[in-house]
């Protein structure tokens, strides 16, 4: 049997990743119109729906082209008409989101029925393999029937004024992991896979990287150089976190479906986009206290509790321990009620965060060099 050839992340691959930094920008301004001490309610919704919409595009389009891409002038059209719908969605992407909605929801669509058609473009080729034949059909129809839901959710809030837009959106969760239970055949790259994963994680921590020059206005006035010091840390320990696992203990050579890792990428993305902005609330006074710290809080946690789910794919002798897990709880328990007593002193919750994020870190570390050793 001819051994199967290893598949490269392509430069086209990076290009397309670029536009949806643009986007996860855009999304983010949604977040710096505070009114009674934090983002309207509305809003914060339209955020969460906004950033998980285009992480599920992102997603969509990685599967594609990991099953099936062959880094072809087909592929680079389809991926190159996305890239120039996303700027639709990106632009239309504004707090007074009703101005621009038909655009979103137009491109959104046409998003999906793009790589839906690429799908059943696919299945001429697949004619003598009925196993992945079903399989690409399934998913085609998956998208279509996604991007049927997107359309009709404009014109049913227009009659109606009921907003469905989180329905395409939880359907296309479900269906996809439905799809990838009853998948009898491996047609993913796992190695791709993953390092595609990798590489959106490090475009969302460029995100954070700009975020963070806003603590350096005050130059090197004490306060100024404190807490940016210590800012710069807490995203270095989370970057850090995360190369660890990637690095040294996830098994990139692993054989599945990869559907439930990336499943995790979309939380544990969508996390650092809710720490970005919880450090940029940190320093902007008209932001309440209590909201911005019980931000910080939960998107760190959801942070460190993706990355870890992420280790059932690990090698199977980088397999957590009881002992591990009782560490990383009693950091993360202790972490949450440090917090919370010193919510009023600025000073101390933000060495207590730094602490925190390097205590997750060096225990990742240590983790990962005792499973280094030889057995």
């Amino acid at each position: 049997m001819k051994e199967k050839e290893e598949k490269k992340v392509e430069y086209l691959e990076l290009i397309y990743d670029l536009i949806f930094v643009y986007v996860i920008g855009r999304n983010n301004s949604l977040l710096h119109h505070i009114t009674d001490g934090f983002v309207d309610r509305t809003v914060f919704i339209a955020y969460i729906l906004c950033a998980l919409t285009i992480i599920q595009i992102w997603n969509f389009s990685t599967y594609y082209i990991n099953m099936h891409g062959r880094n072809g002038i087909r592929d680079h059209v389809f991926l190159f008409i996305n890239m120039f719908l996303l700027y639709f969605i990106g632009e239309g992407t504004r707090v007074h989101w009703e101005s621009s909605q038909l655009q979103y929801h137009i491109s959104w669509g046409l998003i999906l029925i793009n790589i839906g058609v690429q799908y059943f473009l696919e299945l001429r080729n697949l004619k003598d393999e009925p196993d992945k034949y079903g399989q690409t059909k399934r998913m085609g129809f998956v998208l279509f029937t996604e991007a049927a839901m997107v359309l009709l959710s404009y014109p049913i809030y227009k009659t109606t004024g009921i907003n469905l837009v989180a329905l395409p959106i939880l359907f296309g969760i479900f269906a996809t992991m439905l799809h990838g239970k009853k998948a009898t055949v491996t047609l993913v790259d796992f190695t791709h896979l993953s390092e595609r994963a990798m590489l959106y994680v490090v475009f969302t921590f460029g995100e954070m990287i700009i975020v963070l020059a806003g603590y350096f206005e005050g130059g090197f006035e004490a306060t100024s150089l404190y807490f940016s010091s210590m800012c710069f840390l807490i995203v270095v320990g989370l970057f850090l976190s995360y190369g660890t696992v990637y690095d040294h203990l996830i098994d990139r050579e692993m054989q599945c479906n990869g559907l439930t890792y990336m499943m995790l990428h979309i939380f544990l993305i969508f996390a650092l986009s809710l720490i970005t902005t919880a450090l940029e609330f940190m320093q902007n006074s008209d932001v309440s206290l209590m909201p911005k710290m019980i931000l910080l809080i939960t998107s760190l946690l959801m942070y460190y509790i993706s990355l870890f789910m992420t280790l059932r794919f690990s090698k199977t002798k980088c397999r957590p321990t009881v002992r591990f897990i009782g560490s990383m709880s009693a950091i993360a328990v202790s972490f949450v009620i440090l917090m919370l007593i010193f919510r009023n002193m600025m000073y101390v919750n933000i060495v207590l965060t730094v602490l925190y994020v390097w205590g997750i870190f060096l225990l990742l570390h240590h983790f990962s060099k005792m499973t280094d050793k030889p057995s």
